[in-house]
């Protein structure tokens, strides 16, 4: 038996040193490449003199760049990140006044960013050139939104084979109502809201009227708006715009530059003729430098010499319980940063910048109870990004001053609830009951195995309605109006920022430059510094903590699996993880 034991140990001691090995060397590069994005974020670069910046878009754009080394992650490439907003919008401004900078060059396609994001980054770019310095934009095709941003340029070119999409603006929203048929699904259904729509999917298979008819006012309203951008800086009527778009007259390249979308069809090696043109320089010598290296490069703005702060807090994904992370709001984690803002007698303002279609009501009620405190004591402002609706309005209506762009979407103040009942899944289609013991005649309340009571129906659309007045009358004292107007205008409608600002649910138009402007005049700052919270993980931190995550490898892998159908996973994945009453926009907008 000897023989036997030694060999036995010796080979398991000589896989568990070959799993160790891997694992350091894994380790190894692993740290290695943080390390080298931690020099990175350090470091400065210089900017040769007649530069070009240089945009491009090779990721989705969140609200700030994220310090964790496995957010979209690729070793390869570590440079090449896709940056934040914050980043984003930083940039151009400092290109403005950079000496080293001759104008920015568009090379972009499509932009996989909500259409307020897109409002932002053209608004920064529009601003950029008061400088008189150029933009120039270039694509082998240009998606609708690209094509929105690319209007600001001086001149639009693209590939001879391509094209513009411009079609109008669309949105679509998934029904499971005949899935839930199916499987033997009941879903019971409890709200308040004409239009709260959220809960259509369960018992519908398509839009009702009332859904319908918001959809197309918020839709006609954000694309009136994308229309007069377009029509201003490409000289083109609205009525123009649309009859292209009604008669589908762009289909090709041709037909866009022949109807003045785009102003000269050139391939990339003419674009860098164009490009050397305006710089003075040869086309195979063009200095370029990248919107991500230019990040390190050094700004003319200098730190003020002040202790007065203004503190940015961003409140990003949907509102849940808990601490939270930068895709989701906790109700813990934000409510903790308010705190500390309020709390800090050298912050003397602060933004909340809000992108969110809302979630869980009493998560929302607890964000709203520390902005509360918080306007008692400071300004306090609100910017609004793609979204900002039911439960992301919950938490804004408590503010000083609601900023938002035009085509932000925001209003949806309704609730609701929705309690499955899946004991036709389990015993119809797979054989399988469940039973129950219990003292008293309500202690299974919510089991997901059986229909509810009517008396239990009658306790769960109380609680809904005591949560829709609750809801209507703290954005009532907050927009400084009844309890019946904001009603009118409730009922989980949805709205375009640029309804909002007529019905008053919004106070005035721009970005968070413009939020963090007003917040300084309302509390009376001359100069003044900016801290971003909450606090963003340390690099190594995060890796600890998801270099085996298993949730994180699959979400990588169902991202390439699924492709542009991902979200659409997500969403019944969430609705699957409601929790209590839900104050949520009535379905994740996407408009292309």
């Amino acid at each position: 038996m000897k023989p036997f034991w030694g060999s036995f140990l010796g080979t398991l001691a000589g896989v568990f040193l070959t799993f160790l090995f891997i694992f350091l060397i894994i380790l190894g590069i692993t740290v290695s490449s943080i390390s080298k994005l931690s020099v990175q974020g350090e470091k400065t670069i210089k900017v040769r003199h007649k530069s070009v910046l240089h945009i491009t878009f090779n990721g989705p754009i969140s609200e700030r760049s994220a310090k964790n080394p496995f957010e979209n992650f690729n070793f390869g490439d570590a440079e090449h990140q896709p940056l934040g907003l914050n980043d984003i919008l930083s940039n151009i401004e400092k290109a403005k006044t950079d000496p080293n900078i001759l104008g920015i060059y568009l090379d972009i396609s499509s932009i996989p960013a909500g259409i307020a994001t897109l409002e932002e980054i053209r608004n920064a770019l529009l601003d950029f050139k008061e400088s008189k310095k150029f933009i120039v934009s270039y694509s082998e095709g240009y998606a609708q939104g690209a094509y929105y941003l690319a209007t600001v340029s001086d001149k639009i070119y693209l590939n001879p084979e391509g094209m513009v999409d411009f079609k109008g603006l669309g949105t679509e929203m998934m029904f499971f109502k005949k899935m839930l048929d199916k499987l033997d699904v009941d879903v019971q259904i409890f709200r308040h809201g004409k239009f709260k729509s959220a809960t259509e999917p369960f018992f519908l298979d398509k839009m009702s009227t009332a859904s319908r008819e918001q959809v197309l006012t918020y839709l006609h309203s954000i694309w009136n708006y994308t229309l007069e951008g377009i029509s201003k800086q490409r000289n083109i009527s609205v009525e123009e715009l649309n009859r292209y778009c009604d008669n589908m007259l762009i289909n090709n390249a041709a037909s866009s530059l022949t109807y003045k979308l785009v102003d000269k069809l050139v391939y990339k090696d003419e674009m860098l003729e164009e490009l050397a043109k305006l710089t003075g320089q040869k086309a195979d010598k063009i200095n370029s430098v990248d919107m991500h290296k230019y990040t390190h490069a050094p700004s003319k703005k200098n730190e003020p010499f002040t202790k007065n702060k203004i503190a940015i807090i961003y409140a990003t994904g949907e509102i849940t319980g808990g601490e939270g992370d930068d895709k989701n709001i906790g109700s813990e984690g934000i409510s903790k940063a308010i705190r500390e803002a309020r709390l800090d007698e050298n912050v003397k303002a602060i933004v909340l910048r809000v992108n969110s279609p809302g979630g869980s009501s009493l998560a929302s009620d607890v964000i709203w109870r520390e902005m509360k405190l918080a306007e008692k004591e400071k300004p306090v402002v609100v910017s609004m990004g793609d979204v900002a609706a039911s439960g992301g309005y919950y938490i804004a209506c408590a503010a000083d001053a609601i900023v938002a762009h035009p085509n932000t979407i925001t209003g949806s103040i309704g609730v609701f609830g929705v309690f499955p009942n899946m004991k036709g899944l389990f015993e119809n289609k797979l054989g399988i009951t469940v039973d129950t013991a219990k003292t008293n005649k309500h202690s299974d309340f919510g089991n997901p195995f059986r229909a509810m009571g009517k008396d239990e129906g009658e306790v769960v659309q109380k609680w809904i309605e005591d949560v829709y007045q609750d809801f209507i009358g703290k954005v009532a004292e907050g927009r400084h109006k009844t309890k019946d107007e904001i009603d009118s205008i409730g009922q989980g409608r949805v709205w375009s920022g640029a309804d909002g600002i007529k019905i008053g649910l919004v106070d005035k138009f721009g970005g968070l430059k413009d939020a963090i402007a007003l917040a300084a005049e309302k509390a009376k700052l001359k100069v003044y510094k900016t801290i971003e919270l909450p606090k963003q993980k340390d690099a190594l931190e995060e890796l600890v903590k998801n270099a085996f995550d298993q949730d994180v490898m699959i979400e990588k892998k169902l991202k390439a699996e699924f492709g542009d159908t991902y979200q659409n996973y997500k969403n019944l994945q969430s609705v699957l993880k409601y929790k209590g009453v839900q104050a949520r926009l009535p379905y994740d907008i996407l408009i292309y």
